[in-house]
């Protein structure tokens, strides 16, 4: 196993950006689990002269680029507070274009802005190319003389064969918008459109010579469909349509040869599957599918053409399986597996000349490391990790856990147990994910199992039914089971984890984030006598307040409220901790975000007034500058130092100082 680990690089990049340093140790450092990754996602230039790598921040993401040759910093960018970078991708060997979002704290996902930025290798400064803050360009610049526009454009093709242009989408801000496709300039800004599809909320896909063949979108009632044309000129045929079909099918790519398309298509029972559809003849060929999952990822080639080769499966610990298997690139993924052992192996990019390979190693006990691998003279060397301070070898190990729930469905989850522990009779911490639906739970490292490891916790995790991951019909089971099914698969894999003897009856805690937090409340609501305490992180707790927030968006926001959570009064109101909250019987600890924007801090000061009303013990933390998670360190540390201890007074691990 490669384990060796540089520092060159990594030390540069926490000078220039300030990194917050490591805390003296302790019982249970918290800050060493609860700080930022120096490094999130590093890509290597076509050319191999340099790399791009985001950098997480106090409130923000950057994105730095370093000279491969002598690891010196040559660009950099960020832009203000709560912004995210959503992509980066190089376009030439000298310039990387990035999207811009807003991220509202540490657990929200990237809302793309549309906004995209060109930056140059050599001492760029960060050039608005498409989006609101737009700046015009003048004499001596290369920016042409434009306006702010009110679009928001995504990258579809980079183009690999072309330097100077690529593909994107692009769209009005307006609800459920049409969607067009258009090449830009990758210098100017300057756009041409070059397709237009009939089916709004339109993404395309283009074939290996960047020509739009493929579009998939939906309308207001979320049914997909899938259309496709033969060239540039060509008419639109429709491929699929969800409504008649019962089918959703998502394009993944053309194969080598132009003559198929690659399709991820769910069944009506089971994981889903990738087809391969004939362009001639319309027929289509399963090539790869799981007994039991989804395609996690789907693999394709880095060197060539870019076509799909094969996936990924989240099947307890992950694996890899191709239907082209005597691809080159597919025997390079297998010798990488067997030099990492143990490890989930990922090439991130590839230089153009296919020669020099960044390659990310992970685990559930390993956030990542990257790695440049020499396809040539079959050596790796080290570049950067995303947590140097934490030693893979002294984290706590994940192991995959199966069991039924009470209606015989089968459920998938994960279990942690402190290092050094034998399984047996220890306090558990359930700990739901959030989402709910297409979420769902895998091997990979968290920074919260490992943390209440830390504490001597065992952690259960648990892809309840409307998890994604295991098929259409699993996560169309938890359709307007907030509080119902969904719940009970929870209470069942507590009761089966007594069961087994791996936890203490007397010491299990429920605790989770967003949907997970509304799951923990509603846990010790429905069930009084199975949880010592719950706690809940930036949760949705009256779904009355959340139906309505979702009815005053698009049409295909309030199809999904109605689908996903109902509208039915009564029921809602059944299902919502905070009207529920006189059948708690334990305590609880709740934090919020005073700027969270997913799930607002209304939801958690209802919840505090009624335990309050219900004579519930309730401790809580709220930072009014916070959003959806907590971004500030030092408040990650009080909260989740608040934590430990709440859970040390309840369920009695050790605590920490």
């Amino acid at each position: 196993m490669i384990r060796n680990r540089g520092a060159g690089a990594a030390w540069a990049l926490c000078v220039l950006f300030a990194l917050v340093p490591q805390a003296a140790p302790a019982a249970v450092d918290v800050e060493s689990f609860v700080k930022r990754e120096q490094f999130r996602d590093v890509q290597v230039s076509p050319g191999g002269t340099y790399l791009a790598a985001t950098l997480p921040m106090e409130d923000r993401t950057g994105l730095v680029i370093l000279r491969l040759s002598d690891r010196k910093v040559t660009a950099k960018f960020s832009l203000g507070r709560n912004t995210d970078i959503a992509w980066f991708q190089w376009v030439n060997d000298g310039r990387v274009l990035l999207g811009v979002a807003d991220k509202f704290g540490m657990l929200a996902r990237p809302r793309a802005t549309g906004e995209i930025v060109g930056l140059d290798a050599e001492g760029g400064k960060g050039e608005m190319l498409v989006g609101q803050r737009v700046e015009g360009g003048g004499a001596g610049t290369r920016i042409q003389q434009r306006k702010p526009e009110l679009v928001w454009a995504r990258l579809t093709d980079d183009l690999p064969q072309d330097d100077r242009n690529v593909i994107l989408t692009v769209a009005s801000f307006d609800d459920d918008a049409y969607t067009r496709a258009e090449k830009m300039d990758v210098l100017s800004g300057r756009r041409v459109v070059v397709a237009r599809v009939p089916v709004r909320n339109a993404s395309f896909t283009t074939d290996h010579q960047g020509v739009v063949r493929l579009a998939m979108g939906a309308d207001g009632d979320n049914l997909s469909r899938v259309y496709y044309r033969a060239g540039d000129d060509a008419e639109w045929t429709l491929v699929n349509s969800e409504s008649a079909s019962k089918r959703r099918e998502t394009p993944l790519g053309f194969s080598a040869d132009g003559k198929s398309v690659y399709l991820r298509s769910d069944q009506p029972d089971g994981p889903d599957s990738i087809v391969a559809w004939d362009v001639d003849s319309g027929q289509r060929r399963e090539v790869l599918r799981d007994d039991a999952v989804d395609p996690y990822e789907v693999i394709y080639a880095s060197s060539g053409p870019r076509e799909p080769i094969g996936a990924l499966f989240m099947d307890g610990r992950p694996r890899t399986a191709f239907f082209k298997a005597d691809h080159p690139d597919a025997r390079l993924q297998r010798m990488l597996e067997q030099a990492f052992d143990g490890e989930l192996v990922r090439i991130t990019s590839r230089t153009a000349d296919g020669r020099l390979a960044l390659v990310l190693t992970s685990s559930d006990r390993n956030s990542g490391d990257f790695f440049q691998f020499d396809t040539s003279a079959k050596k790796a060397g080290h570049l950067l990790s995303r947590r140097a301070w934490l030693d893979p070898l002294a984290m706590a190990e994940t192991r995959p856990v199966l069991l039924r729930a009470r209606d015989g469905l089968p459920l998938h989850g994960y279990l942690t147990l402190p290092r050094g522990a034998e399984g047996k009779g220890l306090p558990l911490v359930l700990l739901p994910h959030g989402g709910p639906y297409g979420v769902q739970d895998t091997w990979e490292f968290g920074e919260e199992q490992q943390l209440l490891a830390a504490a001597g916790y065992a952690v259960l995790q648990v892809n309840y039914r409307g998890s994604g991951g295991y098929g259409h019909r699993f996560e169309q089971a938890g359709a307007r089971q907030w509080g119902r099914s969904m719940q009970d698969d929870l209470t069942d894999a507590t009761r089966w984890a007594i069961a087994e003897g791996l936890a203490d009856p007397s010491r299990v805690c429920i605790y989770g984030a967003s949907y997970g937090a509304y799951a923990a409340l509603m846990g010790v609501a429905r069930e009084p006598a199975l949880y010592r305490c719950a706690a809940g992180y930036v949760g949705v707790y009256d779904l009355a307040t959340r139906s309505r927030a979702l009815a005053g968006g698009a049409r295909s926001t309030e199809t999904w409220s109605e689908d996903w959570l109902g509208s039915d009064p009564a029921e809602l109101a059944a299902t919502s901790p905070n009207r529920q909250a006189a059948s708690i019987r334990v305590p609880v600890f709740l934090a919020a975000g005073g700027e969270d924007e997913i799930t607002p801090v209304v939801h958690t000061r209802m919840m505090e007034r009624a335990l309050i009303a219900a004579g519930v013990p309730v401790q809580t933390l709220y930072y009014p500058t916070e959003g959806h998670g907590f971004y500030s360190v030092p408040h990650r540390v009080e909260y989740y130092g608040q934590l430990l201890d709440f859970l040390d007074r309840h369920i009695g691990a050790s605590r920490p100082r």
